[in-house]
């Protein structure tokens, strides 16, 4: 189990390193990350390679016992760079360049930036690729992170016309008639009159736009994809992996696919910003854990734990006494085997002066520091268990193209996917039922719920996986906007909603539409849910029902003959059809309903109090955290506020 801190000895001066190094083992640390910005340190001119700096802190690391965590450093190039080939530079969508400085300033599609990201990649692992000391290489660092993902410069276009030339064969017809360009007269006769969709008078074609995201995506991918390569070239048996940021969801990159060419992910968690007036919520913090180990269905790594608030321009929420110590249990809890905490020592100058560290500018051991020191004695106790995998009997199903047509055509100013996903992780959270996040392309083994949020995208060899999952025994929740849309962003003539699914679910989407804040409608529970009342919101499927049964039924004037919430028997499984934005205990009686039916065990607790089981036999061990600022009860026992009890179970 590697555990350490992220440590910039390059931002400090040299006479501090021995003392650092003492207290990073004083913290009980046992790796350092480093080098991930020290582009300009190891080649201040063009072509001049000099490892001598970090040579020296890995020798005076290893003189400690303590292991390396290497990153390449290509998130920030050197000025040197920018000044020389200028182009290397991406462009905001208006035309303007982005000016060096901060980071991430690079085009994903500059021939630049591969020939010299090679050449310092190529440097760093020949020289260091006979250091053991090194137990990873980290690539970049938050790929596609503060919109680093879109770029509008004239590389990217004709990158983007490239793209499209070779999806489509050269055939200009054919993408025409892909795209429906007949419409509004957009008809190409050549690629090269195909335009970026930056902003025009009302919109883009939306299938464009679809392609636009997976070209930028594949930029992304691309170029991790060449770093990995470079480095398995050069370094037998390396481990890579990379510090994916918050917000996944939401980036215009496909992280599960950037997570292919790596041997780890690892994630850099931010419960609280500056700016954010308290931290997330626990079941949300918990998601973006899920989240990360779902995109290679395997533990992964923190390479980033808050300790201390955080902010560049705004000084951010300062985590109580054991509050943060908690998030790492958390972390710990839901399939991180290796931590790090952001950062060893607070910065003084730059522009994280405001992200403070395990020490402050002042360089004081206080409470954050001995609270890192507690975590870690006590996390190494249980390595065994905390290195075994999660076994989930439920997954939430997300899907790139899916989510990119969303941000493409909102269709409701109330809908937000990934906060529907949110909900329905939520119901388990709330359970302590694990949960995985996985994109649409993994391996179904094992699950027993799927559910689907507004996977609006039809991929028929998912769907064919799909109804295999269900007919051996698999429960699928489908919502409403799942597979209304071709793989092309396009609706289907002839076909009724959902595309391909509707007679195997024994439903089809009759009328549909959205709403807004004060438009919630009236549901009311039929057979088994008599009874039951809600409201829905944000959107409404009316839903004809041929071979399936009714939940839930709309018990507005007009839509009454729609039912609202269906489920069907399909051989050994069930699929159910969420035609509407549910209330949250109108959700949970549809999801215990689905739980109940595929046996799955709910340990309700108190709010705030989280439970994971980790290890496997006799060597399991139960983490039950109170995530609230008073004392919460659990078992008959008491826990204080932000305590992580810890005990071995049969």
């Amino acid at each position: 189990m590697f555990l350490g801190v992220d440590y910039y000895p390059e931002q400090w001066d040299p006479s501090l390193l021995e003392e650092d190094l003492d207290n990073i083992c004083e913290l009980g640390c046992n790796t350092i990350r480093i080098a991930e910005f020290g582009w300009h340190i190891m080649e201040k001119t063009e072509g001049q390679f000099d490892f001598s700096f970090f040579d020296h802190v890995i020798e005076r690391a290893k003189a400690r016992g303590l292991h390396i965590v290497m990153g390449t450093p290509t998130a920030t190039i050197p000025a040197w760079l920018a000044k020389k080939h200028p182009a290397i530079l991406s462009e905001f969508e208006d035309g303007t360049k982005r000016t060096f400085g901060g980071r991430h300033v690079y085009c994903f599609n500059s021939p630049e930036l591969y020939t010299y990201s090679e050449r310092i990649i190529r440097a760093m692992a020949e020289h260091y690729k006979n250091e053991k000391a090194i137990v990873a290489w980290q690539i970049d660092n938050e790929l596609g992170h503060e919109d680093s993902d879109i770029c509008w410069c004239d590389q990217c276009r004709d990158a983007f016309r490239a793209y499209l030339r070779e999806k489509f064969q050269g055939d200009i017809k054919a993408l025409n008639e892909t795209y429906g360009t007949t419409f509004w007269s957009q008809e190409y006769n050549d690629f090269d009159e195909i335009p970026l969709p930056a902003k025009t008078i009302t919109t883009h074609n939306p299938a464009l736009r679809l392609d636009w995201e997976r070209f930028r995506s594949e930029s992304i991918v691309r170029f991790a994809a060449f770093q990995a390569g470079l480095l398995r070239e050069i370094i037998p048996g390396v481990v890579v992996i990379h510090d994916f940021p918050g917000g996944g969801l939401g980036k215009h990159v496909d992280y599960s696919a950037v997570s292919r060419n790596l041997d780890l992910a690892a994630y850099n968690n931010y419960p609280v910003w500056g700016g954010q007036r308290e931290p997330l919520a626990p079941h949300e913090i918990a998601f973006g854990l899920d989240y990360i180990r779902g995109l290679k269905q395997q533990n992964f790594w923190i390479t980033e734990a808050i300790m201390g608030a955080q902010g560049h321009d705004v000084t951010g929420f300062s985590p109580r006494p054991d509050q943060a110590k908690m998030w790492a249990y958390q972390s710990m809890a839901r399939g991180c085997e290796a931590l790090f905490f952001f950062r060893y020592r607070g910065a003084t100058k730059g522009a994280e002066q405001f992200c403070y560290g395990v020490l402050d500018a002042d360089n004081v051991k206080r409470r954050k520091f001995y609270e890192v020191q507690s975590f870690f004695r006590d996390i190494k106790s249980y390595a065994s268990q905390l290195e075994t995998p999660i076994r989930s009997e439920v997954a939430i199903v997300y899907d790139y193209d899916s989510l990119a047509a969303f941000r493409i055509q909102r269709q409701s100013v109330l809908l937000n996917c990934e906060a529907e996903m949110k909900k329905y992780h939520k119901f388990f959270y709330d359970r302590n039922v694990p949960v995985d996040v996985i994109p649409a392309d993994s391996d179904l083994t094992g699950y027993k719920v799927l559910i689907l949020p507004q996977m609006i995208v039809a991929k028929p060899d998912f769907q064919q996986k799909l109804k295999a999952f269900v007919e051996s025994g698999g429960t699928v929740v489908l919502t409403y906007r799942d597979f209304v849309k071709d793989i092309n962003n396009n609706l289907v003539l002839g076909k009724r909603l959902p595309i391909d699914f509707d007679a195997f679910a024994g439903i089809c989407v009759a009328e549909t539409e959205s709403l807004q804040e004060g438009q919630e409608f009236p549901l009311v529970g039929e057979g088994g849910f008599a009874g039951v009342q809600g409201q829905g919101g944000i959107f409404r499927d009316m839903l004809e029902t041929t071979d399936a049964e009714v939940l839930l039924r709309y018990d507005d004037a007009f839509y009454r003959e729609f039912a609202a919430v269906t489920r069907k028997r399909q051989k050994a499984g069930w699929v159910y059809y969420l035609g509407c934005g549910l209330e949250e205990q109108v959700l949970d009686r549809v999801l215990e309903k689905a739980a109940a039916e595929q046996h799955i065990s709910l340990e309700q607790t108190a709010p705030g109090v989280e439970v994971a089981y980790r290890g496997d036999g006799e060597n399991r061990i139960r983490m039950v955290m109170n995530h609230n600022p008073q004392e919460a009860v659990y078992d008959g026992g008491t826990l204080a506020p932000f305590q992580c009890s810890i005990d071995h179970v049969s």
